[in-house]
């Protein structure tokens, strides 16, 4: 009696189990390094908290619904490769990461044009892109630079950017100015529809 009662209860908690992977896939299940707000329809976590969001809540963001998106989660999308020079050392290096673009709707953004992505560094700075120019840039969340994930301190873990050496206008700035509208340490993407 004992074994069947056992086989039952592990055959439905199979069965549960089962259910979750879908559950699963839409909650973050590393750290979150990325959260989209605004104008998104596939929300994995509730409004801010400002005692687990305390970063967000001294910047002033505030959300009824957002997407969070861990380390694994952004790996998991189709990715692109750039080579920008960088103003850090004026050397090209290889960044590599999914499209900006593919990242926000992922977490169901609804986007025309004219609409822009504010993105905020974990410093609070904070630099606006309409789609259309992430679009026809190529703008990506580079999550690794030379082959090698971006660490926290440095210009990671995400840096949102494009590849200013092959957009004209950017290649028209010196170098030391190519990258402000670039924030790195990205953290927070907020979509204005």
């Amino acid at each position: 009696m004992k074994k069947r009662q056992f086989l039952g209860t592990a055959a439905l908690a199979g069965l549960s189990a089962a259910a979750l992977p879908s559950r699963a896939a839409a909650t973050a299940a590393g750290p979150a390094l990325l959260t989209i707000t605004g104008a998104i329809s596939k929300p994995n976590r509730g409004k801010l908290d400002p005692a687990r969001d305390v970063m967000m809540a001294k910047q002033k963001i505030s959300f009824d619904k957002a997407h969070a998106f861990d380390y694994a989660a952004l790996a998991a999308l189709p990715a692109i490769s750039i080579k920008p020079t960088l103003e850090y050392d004026a050397k090209p290096h290889t960044l590599h990461g999914p499209l900006l673009l593919d990242v926000v709707q992922a977490a169901g953004a609804q986007l025309k044009d004219d609409s822009k992505l504010i993105l905020r560094a974990v410093d609070g700075y904070a630099a606006a892109v309409t789609v259309a120019q992430a679009r026809t840039q190529r703008w990506i969340v580079a999550t690794q630079m030379d082959g090698a994930p971006m660490a926290l301190g440095g210009l990671g873990p995400l840096w949102a950017l494009c590849d200013a050496d092959k957009v004209p206008e950017l290649a028209a700035i010196p170098l030391a100015g190519r990258f402000g509208g670039a924030p790195w340490a990205l953290y927070h993407i907020e979509v204005q529809a």
